[in-house]
Formats: C-alpha cells, structure tokens, sequence
C-alpha cells in the first residue's frame, strides 16, 4: 500500500518542486497541498495522509502549531518538519509538539525519500544539527531538575561550598549547628550525584550559582 504523503509549505514553487520529484518515485501517493497552517490542519482531518511534510515558517498558522492540533486530534499522522531552520528555538519546539523528524530542505531528494519511508516504519528521523540540539535541551533539562530537587538551605550550603568555607564557616554564616551542615552537604552531594565537596564546588561556579 502507498504512502499517502501532504505537503505543507507556503513557497508555491518549493511545493510544486516536492509535488513534482515525490511523484516520480515509488509507493508515494501525493494526496493534497497546503499553503500554510490552518490549511494543513483542515486538510490533515478531511484526506488523513500518512504524513505530512511541513515547513515551519507560513502565514496564519506556523508549522509547530499545525502539527501540535494535527497531533492532538490525530495521532497517527506522523509529520516530518522540512525547513531552512536549524537553531534550537525551532528545533525543539517542533518536537515537543509531536514531529517525529527533521530535515532542512537542502536534503538530498533520494534521503528524503529515504526518510519519510523509515519514519512510516517508525523510525525518528533527525538532521545531525537537530539531533545535537535535542541532546543539549535533554543535557540541560536534567542538570537544571537536579538543581531543583535541592532545598533552598541545600542551595544555600551549595553556594558557601563553592566560597571554599569550611562546615563551621558555613554555619557561622548561615546560623546553623555544623551537624545541620554536615546533613544538608550529605544530602545535595547525593541529590546532585556528586563524590566530594571539591566537585559540588566545581558544579556550583559550573552552573552560576556564585559570582
């Protein structure tokens, strides 16, 4: 059974080229054309493709709001984002509103193919560039939920650390018994998954926490 692909994009001459190329090849049928948005979203629900191919930047309706309401309303469509961006404040959007690839339109036409076929098998589909992206939010979401899981106090005992003060200093500081220290330095060091005061200090001027 073909492949019932869409395609979204707002540049009439990009569509018709993607019409045009994707016609030729095998077990790809094009059902439909949208010129932006909102367009894609009716169409998505009236001729339910298998994929959708859609640019990110168009008029009325972007493409991560397209596919975010596609997405809800169908889950089974799978959508692959196919633009000129790469930077990570499109990237990741994209994906956290249910793309499963990503390609940037100076893609070869045999790799396009190529990977609207393994993203209908199941398979995500990234450009390297949107792939370091997504490891570098996921890098960042786990360091910052560590740092959340800290007590204000642990924070605060993590802030005197990494000043080089000694327990009693901190205590002194932050009017305290050093046996309360010595329990919050416990517990940030395991909540952080750090071995020794030397490294939550190195962690803390990591991460900012001191000037």
């Amino acid at each position: 059974m073909n492949i019932r692909v869409l395609i979204a994009d707002d540049h009439h001459v990009v569509r018709r080229g993607l019409v045009f190329f994707l016609r030729t090849q095998t077990g790809l049928d094009i059902i439909g054309e949208a010129a932006n948005g909102k367009e894609a979203v009716e169409l998505a629900k009236l001729l339910k493709p298998d994929i959708i191919l859609m640019d990110l930047v168009m008029p009325e309706m972007d493409g991560i709001q397209a596919t975010r309401l596609i997405k809800k309303e169908h889950p089974e469509i799978k959508i692959l984002m196919l633009t000129s961006f790469s930077d990570q404040d499109h990237v990741i959007p994209a994906l956290e509103a249910g793309a499963s690839g990503f390609q940037l339109k100076d893609i070869q036409p045999d790799e396009l193919v190529t990977t609207i076929k393994k993203i209908i098998s199941g398979e995500n589909q990234l450009h390297p560039i949107a792939t370091s992206h997504l490891l570098a939010n996921l890098s960042n979401k786990q360091e910052r939920n560590l740092l959340e899981e800290l007590t204000k106090r642990e924070l605060d005992v993590l802030k005197e650390i990494a000043k080089g003060k000694s327990n009693k200093e901190i205590a002194a500081a932050l009017f305290i018994t050093e046996k309360t220290v010595k329990t919050h330095v416990s517990n940030l060091l395991a909540k952080l998954e750090l071995a020794d005061r030397t490294q939550a200090a190195l962690y803390a001027v990591k991460k900012h926490l001191v000037d």
